[in-house]
């Protein structure tokens, strides 16, 4: 049954929002939150927005447990006329409900949850910030909450939504990065949950992102966890390497996340007669590529960074730089590209945007 109503109870403490030139990436919250319950034999029910605050959860709940809980990331952005911009909302709450049913987490009425994201936006529209490079980030979230210890799916689960405004995800911002390619640690297996977006694959990641970071390195390039050569993920985005005027990148084989910005990426690609190479390579292949003068640029994808250049890659103790470290013209139209639709300044060719 669909669920029409969300209540509203608004905060009596309203915080000061942050100064826009200093924003920095998932420091700060806005005032409100939407929260909606599940139970089994009832569905989700009590659709709420509330005051950003603490949870009161039992210390046996079972996603402290288990780990049993899926989320999303998506962006609200307003145009130059006021109008606030949703970029491809429907991609990301189909891509969570792919990853629910992948956690054994009910499946979320779709067009209710659009509402959802829609309403608790509205309430705190005041903190969507508008300096180039800022948005308002959403991330939806869910988490098992039975308080039951053993391993079985919870019989009761909550959805929340909470949103920040947001500077450049890396440092760096649109400079090139330098990434460490790695061979030991593994992320994540065909027949895994390296498809679904929930917290394991990242907590799994932690080990080899700071032992890239003692290196020097900013984040790192996945290889396949069975033969360890073929190139997966960049950190938590998709990865990208122009050669000799083609775009390759990975296929989605059930270990890789398909990324909104990967396929947003590929559809402008294509549109502007670039080819796309969506196939298993190695990186053999991509030290090859670079010793024959043929790797122009290689970036990767997100929703967080939207495009990060990729300036050097570090393999077996060597350092391979990449267009003279410098951001390259495919990855440079492609962030102003996306960028300029999601701000309304460029023509949505794609029906990408829900306005609000």
């Amino acid at each position: 049954m669909r669920i029409v109503e969300i209540t509203v109870t608004r905060t009596n403490s309203p915080k000061i929002k942050p100064d826009e030139s200093s924003l920095v990436f998932g420091h700060e919250f806005t005032d409100h939150m939407f929260v909606m319950d599940y139970k089994e034999g009832q569905g989700w029910y009590d659709p709420r927005i509330v005051p950003y605050g603490p949870l009161t959860l039992d210390p046996s709940t079972m996603v402290f447990h288990y780990g049993q809980e899926t989320f999303e990331g998506l962006k609200a952005y307003k145009a130059e006329d006021g109008t606030i911009q949703l970029f491809r909302p429907k991609d990301n709450i189909r891509r969570m409900n792919q990853s629910n049913d992948r956690l054994c987490i009910p499946a979320i009425d779709e067009d209710f949850f659009l509402e959802a994201i829609k309403a608790v936006v509205k309430i705190d529209e005041d903190w969507i910030p508008t300096s180039p490079g800022t948005s308002l980030y959403i991330r939806p979230f869910v988490i098992a909450t039975d308080p039951f210890i053993g391993v079985k799916p919870s019989s009761t689960y909550m959805l929340m939504i909470i949103l920040s405004p947001v500077g450049s995800y890396y440092k760096e911002g649109l400079n090139p990065t330098k990434i460490y390619v790695e061979d030991k640690y593994v992320r994540a297996v065909p027949g895994g949950t390296g498809y679904a977006k929930t917290g394991a694959n990242y907590a799994a990641s932690l080990k080899a992102q700071v032992e890239a970071h003692e290196k020097g390195y900013s984040q790192v390039l996945w290889l396949d966890g069975i033969e360890r050569k073929y190139i997966e993920e960049v950190g938590t985005s998709n990865a990208f390497f122009k050669v000799d005027g083609k775009v390759y990148t990975a296929p989605l084989q059930g270990s890789i996340l398909g990324g909104i910005t990967r396929n947003t990426s590929m559809e402008l690609l294509k549109s502007w007669g670039v080819e796309v190479i969506e196939e298993s390579f190695t990186i053999d292949d991509v030290i090859r590529w670079h010793q024959e003068g043929k790797l122009e640029e290689a970036f990767a994808t997100g929703t967080a960074a939207v495009i990060s250049p990729i300036g050097i890659l570090g393999w077996k103790g060597n350092d391979i730089q990449i267009n003279n470290q410098e951001i390259g013209e495919i990855s440079q139209k492609l962030y102003d590209t996306i960028t300029a639709i999601q701000n309304g300044k460029e023509k949505d060719s794609f029906d990408w945007i829900v306005k609000m």
